[in-house]
């Protein structure tokens, strides 16, 4: 008697993560209330279970679904207003005052969805957000289908959204109060830097975190400007600073960490910290290059992010991967760090793990949710293909993904969304851009 199930999708190549470096050839995935319940040979399955669909992937290697690690998902309408700018001045003078103007739930809604879209038909099935009004963040994914850990903003100084940093976190709380229960969505508090944030304010956030169990994420030594800021006023360098507030441990967070001390690295290790790694938004900002090889040396766990569409101008981790083991290659002149399998594992398990979802998501194994994305590679200008892992992480890009499913349901497929319209897209595109013209650079 054959088990019915809901779904099986048949791979030509799947590539679970774990094991590291694994490849396994002509594989079905089992899956059934949005979980994967086997994972066996095509032959095998077609003789153990009914399923009510078959997916088959004749020309596909099938992945875990990737995970953006640091994005700031509602800056897509911000999409190329304030280029070619270091991080002060495209924050201070263009984005800061773009914000200002278009700042509402409405606004963060609208331009969440439109980066959803983005996300999904490039393969990205998770991202761990920090934006302001993150309960209308939350409806987007929501509506999208698409797997959010959402951060509470915190800041000292007043924005449309909030007054200061005790109404930036009780919002933060009544938001993630009203998302309780949404499988989709997750929470972590997001002190926005050590810049824009007070001590006080930090150990109220390290007591919010230990009480409610949650990750905290921040932005940590993107800038050289940004330690020697913090050299001036504490007498100390923002992670010093971090580590004797008593922020550093397994739940904490940094994005970026380009401008890292040896002794530094070694901290991040020994308390278990964890680094999103931004490459495109660091050089487009002129920021520098992350110690990314050292860290991993030193077995600190270490994910891939785009950060907003602002400062990247495009939300895609495909192009993150690549770009991050070039770059790790380059600055250590040796072609051995980053080999394509440990670039796919930052974009996918390490991400997990930073964000403590790694028994949910980030590898395809027996247990865990069925956030997939196939990835195809059947044209001709992408082969020969005689490794595909190498393949994904060099040769592909984006536009080679053709289905990415969250929890087992289909939310992408070659060009279409479960719930997104393309009219609707539009509409949010036509309405925002006139109101941000105004701020371009």
């Amino acid at each position: 008697m054959k088990k019915q199930v809901e779904l099986i999708i048949e791979a030509r190549w799947l590539c679970p993560v774990v094991p590291e470096n694994a490849l396994l050839e002509y594989q079905s995935v089992v899956i059934q209330s949005g979980k994967i319940i086997d994972i066996c040979p095509i032959s095998s399955a077609s003789e153990l279970y009914q399923a009510n669909e078959i997916v088959q992937l004749t020309e596909h290697v099938l992945i875990p679904g990737l995970i953006n690690l640091h994005t700031h998902a509602a800056m897509s309408l911000m999409r190329g207003v304030a280029d070619d700018l270091p991080l002060m001045t495209w924050l201070n003078k263009h984005i800061w005052p773009a914000e200002q103007t278009v700042l509402s739930e409405r606004y963060v809604q609208d331009a969440t969805l439109l980066a959803c879209a983005e996300m999904l038909s490039g393969g990205i099935t998770c991202f761990n957000d920090m934006y302001f009004y993150p309960q209308a963040t939350s409806i987007a994914a929501s509506q999208a289908g698409i797997r959010a850990n959402l951060g509470l903003v915190v800041l000292e100084f007043p924005t449309a959204y909030a007054t200061d940093a005790a109404d930036y976190l009780q919002k933060g709380f009544d938001a993630h109060d009203s998302w309780r229960g949404n499988p989709l969505i997750s929470t972590c508090i997001a002190p926005h830097a050590p810049y824009t944030v007070s001590n006080q304010t930090f150990e109220t956030v390290l007591t919010y975190a230990e009480q409610l169990g949650l990750g905290i994420h921040t932005h940590l030594h993107e800038t050289r400007d940004e330690i020697a800021q913090s050299q001036t006023q504490f007498g100390l360098r923002p992670l010093q600073r971090l580590a004797q507030l008593g922020l550093l441990g397994p739940n904490f967070l940094a994005a970026h960490g380009v401008h890292l001390l040896d002794s530094e690295i070694d901290m991040l290790a020994e308390f278990g910290c964890h680094i999103a790694h931004c490459p495109s938004s660091n050089l487009k900002l002129a920021s520098g290059i992350a110690p990314i090889s050292k860290l991993l040396a030193k077995g600190v766990n270490v994910g891939l992010g785009s950060d907003g569409a602002a400062s990247n101008n495009r939300i895609d981790i495909f192009a993150e991967m690549r770009l991050s083991a070039l770059l790790a290659k380059g600055i250590s002149e040796d072609a051995t760090v980053i080999p394509a399998h440990q670039a796919l594992e930052m974009a996918t398990i390490n991400a997990a793990k930073a964000m403590g979802l790694e028994d949910k998501i980030g590898s395809i194994e027996i247990g865990k949710l069925a956030d997939l994305t196939a990835v195809k590679l059947n044209e001709s200008i992408i082969n020969p293909c005689y490794d595909p892992i190498s393949h994904l992480v060099y040769t592909c890009g984006r536009e080679h993904v053709s289905h990415t499913w969250v929890a087992g349901e289909l939310r992408y497929s070659n060009g279409l969304y479960a719930n997104i319209e393309p009219l609707e897209l539009k509409e949010i595109i036509n309405t925002w851009q006139p109101k941000l013209q105004q701020h371009k650079h």
